[in-house]
């Protein structure tokens, strides 16, 4: 089913189908930090904080499928009662996954007091483990906060996806798996990133999920 997914994406925007080799390596990254227990940290500019809030917003609750939580948590909340049984009712499974865009304390303290085109290293240094995936979006590929993140989680044994505009700029060397929709123009490179991420959302939910729909 993932692949039905990544199908359509070339087929409704065939101006995307020459990344379709790099969506699904992003894809496939994205799985193996999932099955070794880790998470998906994101960051972003301006339209690229909402495009990773968004995307974050899509893996940790239901986008397209129902999601069932895990049933050993479904049982452990059923035994504490009504109040259990009501949350166990209403939760939905999660993908982990963390919008560094979101913490406003933490940036603004720490782009007072130290560096502020460190802001999203700084979270990568604090959250991020060997094994778990970062997506910068960038539109230029040079965005200075962005490429200190993807340096970071470089060093930190974390895979590096970048989406970006056709030059793909400084991330573009950094990354391990590189999006570079072909428009240049800010807003059409993000109308672009949009369709590859909610693409890739759903690849995952489909994988890790099934073929359940709400």
């Amino acid at each position: 089913m993932p692949g039905n997914i990544l199908g359509r994406l070339a087929a409704d925007y065939p101006s995307l189908a020459p990344l379709r080799g790099s969506v699904e390596a992003a894809f496939n990254a994205i799985c193996d930090t999932y099955r070794r227990g880790g998470k998906l940290l994101c960051c972003g500019n301006g339209g690229s904080a909402a495009d990773s809030d968004h995307i974050v917003g899509e893996l940790l609750k239901s986008f397209i499928m129902k999601r069932p939580i895990d049933p050993a948590l479904h049982s452990a909340l059923t035994a504490l009662g009504e109040d259990g049984a009501f949350i166990a009712a209403n939760l939905e499974g999660a993908l982990p996954a963390i919008s560094l865009t979101a913490h406003t304390a933490l940036i603004s303290a720490y782009a007072n007091d130290r560096e502020p085109a460190l802001v999203y290293a700084q979270q990568v240094a604090g959250l991020g483990r060997p094994g778990d995936a970062l997506i910068a979006l960038s539109t230029s590929g040079n965005s200075k906060n962005c490429v200190y993140a993807a340096l970071t989680a470089k060093a930190a044994g974390i895979t590096v996806i970048a989406m970006t505009g056709s030059g793909g700029g400084k991330l573009a060397r950094i990354a391990d798996i590189l999006i570079n929709v072909p428009e240049n123009e800010t807003y059409r490179v993000q109308e672009l990133h949009l369709p590859v991420y909610h693409c890739l959302c759903a690849m995952l939910e489909a994988e890790f999920f099934g073929k359940t729909r709400k």
